[in-house]
C-alpha cells in the first residue's frame, strides 16, 4: 500500500473529510487531494505532522512494505460513496430545475385558503345570495384542488431528486475538483441569493400593510377585512416564493459541500427531524381543519399556519440541541 492509499484509509478511519484534514494540517483541500491521488507528496515536515495526527510511525507512512498493524489498531474499511463531477453537475442542474416549481407549490399552499375565506364572508351577507353551505363547498373544493396540485408538484420534484437523497443523510466524498466547482458556482450565485432573500423578507414584512389599511378604512366591514387579509396572504405567498426559490438552490451547494444544515453533525439528527417534521405539519393541518369546521371562523383560522411556522424552528432548535448533547 502506497502513501496515497494509506492517507485515504487513515482519514476515513477517523471520519474526516479532505477539508477537515486540510484544516488540521494547515494546507488547502487541493493539497490533500493531490496527496491522496498521488499527484504530489507531502514534505518531511508534513509527514511528521501526519504521523502525529494519525498516531502512526513515519516508517509506516513512507515504506510501502509496512502494514498498519503494530502502529495503530487495524480499522475496517469504510464504504463511503464517491460523488463524481458528472453526478455533482447533474444534481445541481436538477436542483435548479425543481427550485421554481417547488417555490410555486409552496405559494399555492399559502394562498389555498383565500377563496374559502372570501366566499365565507360573502355568504354572511344575504344580498349576495350565496348560501353558507355553497360557500363552504366551493371554497373547500378550491382549497383541496390547490393543495393537490402543490402535492403533485412536490411528488414530481421528489422523483426527480430521489437519486440524490443520500446527499442529505449519508456521509460521502467528492472526487477531485468537485468542491472547487461547487464553490465557484456558489460564489457566482451568492449575489442573486442575497438579493432574493432580501426581496422575500421585505415583501413578507410589507404584507401586513393591507390589514392596516383595512383597519383604517373600515374595520367593521367583515368582507372588506377578509379581502385585505386575502391580499396579505397573496403578498406573503409572493415573498415566500422568493425565499424558497433561492433557498432550494443554495441548499444544493451546501449538500455537496456538507455545510450548513447538511454538515456531518446535523446529518446525524436528520432522521429524527424528518419524523418530527411530518408529525408537526400533519398535526397543524388537523388542528386547522378541525378548528375551522367547528368554529366556521375561516377568516382567522389561517393564523394557525403562521403559529406553526413560527414555532417549528424553535422545536427544531431544541431537538438539535438535545441531539448534540446526546
Amino acid at each position: 500500500m502506497n502513501l496515497a492509499d494509506k492517507l485515504i484509509q487513515l482519514r476515513k478511519k477517523n471520519g474526516w473529510s479532505q477539508e477537515e484534514l486540510a484544516e488540521q494540517m494547515n494546507v488547502t483541500r487541493q493539497s490533500v487531494s493531490k496527496w491522496e491521488s498521488g499527484q504530489a507528496a507531502p514534505d518531511l515536515e508534513k509527514i511528521l505532522k501526519l504521523s502525529q495526527l494519525f498516531g502512526v510511525s513515519t516508517d509506516y507512512l513512507l515504506k510501502e512494505e509496512l502494514s498498519e498493524s503494530g502502529n495503530i489498531n487495524t480499522a475496517r474499511e469504510i464504504n463511503v460513496k464517491k460523488v463524481s463531477m458528472k453526478e455533482a453537475k447533474d444534481f445541481l442542474s436538477v436542483n435548479r430545475e425543481t427550485s421554481k416549481s417547488t417555490a410555486f407549490a409552496v405559494f399555492l399552499c399559502i394562498i389555498s385558503p383565500i377563496c374559502l375565506m372570501i366566499l365565507a364572508a360573502v355568504s354572511e351577507n344575504p344580498l349576495y345570495g350565496l348560501s353558507e353551505n355553497g360557500a363552504a363547498g366551493i371554497g373547500m373544493i378550491t382549497l383541496v384542488a390547490l393543495i393537490a396540485i402543490a402535492v403533485a408538484i412536490f411528488i414530481l420534484n421528489g422523483s426527480k431528486t430521489a437519486a440524490f437523497k443520500y446527499l442529505e443523510k449519508e456521509m460521502f466524498e467528492t472526487e477531485y475538483g468537485v468542491s472547487e466547482m461547487v464553490n465557484e458556482q456558489r460564489q457566482q450565485y451568492k449575489n442573486k441569493y442575497t438579493k432574493s432573500i432580501i426581496t422575500g423578507v421585505c415583501i413578507c414584512i410589507l404584507s401586513i400593510i393591507p390589514i392596516f389599511i383595512g383597519v383604517m378604512i373600515n374595520e367593521d366591514d367583515d368582507l372588506f377585512m377578509v379581502l385585505m387579509v386575502s391580499i396579505t396572504l397573496l403578498i406573503v405567498g409572493i415573498g415566500v416564493f422568493f425565499l424558497v426559490l433561492s433557498s432550494v438552490v443554495w441548499s444544493g451547494f451546501e449538500k455537496l459541500l456538507e455545510q450548513g444544515d447538511f454538515s456531518k453533525e446535523k446529518k446525524k439528527n436528520k432522521t429524527i427531524m424528518d419524523n418530527i417534521s411530518g408529525i408537526w405539519w400533519l398535526t397543524a393541518t388537523a388542528i386547522y381543519l378541525i378548528y375551522s369546521f367547528v368554529t366556521k371562523n375561516w377568516g382567522y383560522s389561517w393564523i394557525i399556519w403562521v403559529a406553526a411556522g413560527v414555532l417549528y424552528p424553535v422545536v427544531a432548535a431544541v431537538i438539535n440541541s438535545i441531539g448534540q448533547k446526546s
